[in-house]
């Protein structure tokens, strides 16, 4: 199949990638060559993990992990490619969706694996944003990570906030591009859809106007984190064979329940894989990670993760219509693409949004009540701000009981 390229004519891959990445010659370990036989070759341990060695006892915790095979081979290097892992996940975003008839099958070849997405940030970064001299955009309110990453590695960080006064808080892409037209020197472009703390998702033709920034040399980053609990086929995952210019990040954290596990998936394409994958420590992804990984995306892993989806996809609809009757609960600030809801508080009931009553709910509700969500209250766009992660009907029914019980003392005292 034949697919038009569309990515801008601007974009240079190798002018925007650090040139000591360029040049560099990756770090060949002892199973790119050979994975089977008497290996002898990666000085590891040839009598096995100490955990279950013969003149053990062993626990019953560990005896159950050796007798479902999941520490098996414990003592050898694991894979540093991840193949397997990578084609499953490049199956499970080459499903039909609507609109995407016409992109080619994702492959291994357009897959980056790292420990969790926070690896897949950092990585980014280091190959295409030079330390003290090329910046990176992100628009506020957002994921923490990325400026944290950016601020680790020195490079300076340009925003355009999100529309703070429409609903939803959408993406401002006019402004993104007039950023990109005034400064050469951004070269990564950070946007989370749907957004951290948001929830909203980001459309498409937004993306694809950025990624075709006609002077722009750069790359956009799509972070999909919480992906699966959205619309199905809103993933812009199979776009990257269409532009060279996007990465896609996403996670076996939160829709799969893996967060234990840390593997995080950067699809791109081949050129730009490949950068990042010769930046990767050679062993990255543990045995255990990668284990785990295979079982969550076989057949009964998927659907056990879609009936979970569909679990907390009906709560949250729950959440929706019941948070709003609590006196107290004002607008939710974002959107409802995700796991979690953005929801303001106000000073009293049918009064105004406030941060100080937000802050005062939030850490009576963790100190004194035993429930915990998350202070928002202080990023552009949040005032009174709180993010409730859906949790199960017996958390969320918890949850509704302590807010309106809390709120009401609040307010009488």
């Amino acid at each position: 199949m034949t697919v038009a390229n569309l990515t801008s004519p601007a974009f240079d891959l190798k002018a925007i990638t650090r040139p000591n990445i360029l040049q560099l010659e990756p770090y060949r370990c002892a199973r790119d060559d050979y994975k089977t036989g008497v290996l002898l070759d990666a000085n590891e341990n040839a009598y096995g993990p100490s955990v279950y060695t013969s003149s053990v006892a062993l626990s019953r915790d560990v005896s159950s992990l050796v007798s479902s095979g999941l520490i098996a081979g414990l003592n050898r290097y694991p894979d540093p490619h991840q193949e397997n892992v990578k084609q499953l996940l490049c199956n499970l975003r080459n499903a039909p969706s609507k609109g995407k008839s016409d992109i080619i099958p994702l492959t291994p070849d357009n897959l980056y694996v790292g420990v969790g997405s926070d690896e897949c940030v950092d990585t980014i970064i280091r190959c295409f944003a030079a330390p003290g001299r090329d910046k990176m955009l992100t628009c506020p309110p957002t994921y923490g990570m990325y400026s944290v990453s950016a601020q680790i590695n020195d490079v300076e960080v340009v925003t355009v906030n999100l529309d703070l006064e429409a609903k939803g808080l959408p993406l401002r892409a006019d402004k993104v591009m007039e950023a990109l037209s005034r400064d050469a020197s951004i070269h990564l472009v950070y946007l989370c859809s749907p957004g951290n703390p948001t929830a909203s998702l980001i459309d498409t033709e937004s993306i694809e106007k950025i990624l075709a920034h006609p002077t722009w040399n750069g790359i956009v980053v799509i972070d999909e984190a919480y992906i699966d609990f959205s619309p199905v086929g809103s993933s812009v995952a199979p776009l990257v064979t269409k532009f060279d210019n996007l990465i896609v990040m996403q996670t076996l954290s939160k829709a799969f329940g893996m967060a234990g596990i840390r593997l995080g998936v950067s699809y791109a394409s081949p050129a730009v894989a490949r950068i990042l994958n010769n930046v990767k420590a050679p062993y990255n992804i543990s045995s255990l990670t990668s284990t785990l990984a295979l079982k969550a995306l076989s057949p009964s892993g998927l659907s056990n993760m879609y009936k979970n989806i569909d679990a907390i996809v009906h709560q949250r609809a729950r959440l929706l219509e019941e948070l709003p009757k609590i006196p107290g609960i004002g607008n939710f600030i974002g959107g409802n693409a995700s796991n979690f809801l953005l929801v303001q508080i106000l000073d009293k009931p049918n009064g105004v949004p406030s941060s100080p009553t937000a802050l005062r709910l939030y850490e009576t509700l963790a100190e004194s009540k035993g429930v915990v969500i998350r202070y928002r209250g202080k990023e552009p766009g949040c005032v009174g701000g709180l993010r409730i992660t859906v949790g199960t009907e017996e958390e969320n029914s918890i949850l509704l009981e302590k807010i309106k019980e809390t709120l009401a003392d609040i307010y009488s005292s």
